[in-house]
């Protein structure tokens, strides 16, 4: 069940638009804020608030990678997999990532800190390789920076 507060940010949402469905993404946005990821209790739960049908919300939910429908570290790191990463280098840092954490796309380590996900491009091709953790945009990645920036995210 929603919280009066989640209530209250998605009705403020609601009220900029000319009908409640449109808010929908912020809706996605503001639970996943407030919780981490969207369960499918909160996808009936933002149904009802928009009055739509869970299977509305739910295709924008997954439609956008940036909206996690499982579980996530307390930080999410998107590497970017277009080619102008991979030709600069990305799939040695993703591999170093991966080792590092010990774990692979999709997975969340084991201390629950990190979760790495693919993202197919983050608009920033000519300093590529480039990753977002959080919100925070990365990019000319090298080993060391990594260990620097996986340091920097308790």
């Amino acid at each position: 069940m929603l919280t009066e507060e989640e209530k209250k940010e998605i009705q403020k949402e609601v009220k900029q638009y000319p009908y409640p469905a449109v808010a929908c993404i912020d809706a996605l946005k503001i639970v996943q804020q407030h919780r981490g990821w969207i369960s499918d209790e909160s996808v009936k739960d933002i149904a009802q608030v928009l009055r739509i049908s869970s299977e509305e919300v739910d295709s924008v939910a997954t439609f956008y990678s940036r909206i996690y429908r499982k579980p996530v570290g307390r930080n999410v790191i998107l590497i970017c997999d277009s080619v102008s990463c991979m030709i600069m280098g990305y799939e040695s840092l993703y591999q170093y990532i991966s080792k590092k954490l010990g774990i692979s796309f999709g997975g969340t380590s084991s201390d629950r800190r990190f979760t790495l996900l693919p993202i197919s491009c983050l608009g920033d091709c000519d300093n590529a390789p480039v990753m977002i953790i959080n919100n925070d945009h990365f990019n000319r990645l090298t080993i060391e920076k990594i260990d620097e920036l996986l340091e920097h995210y308790k």
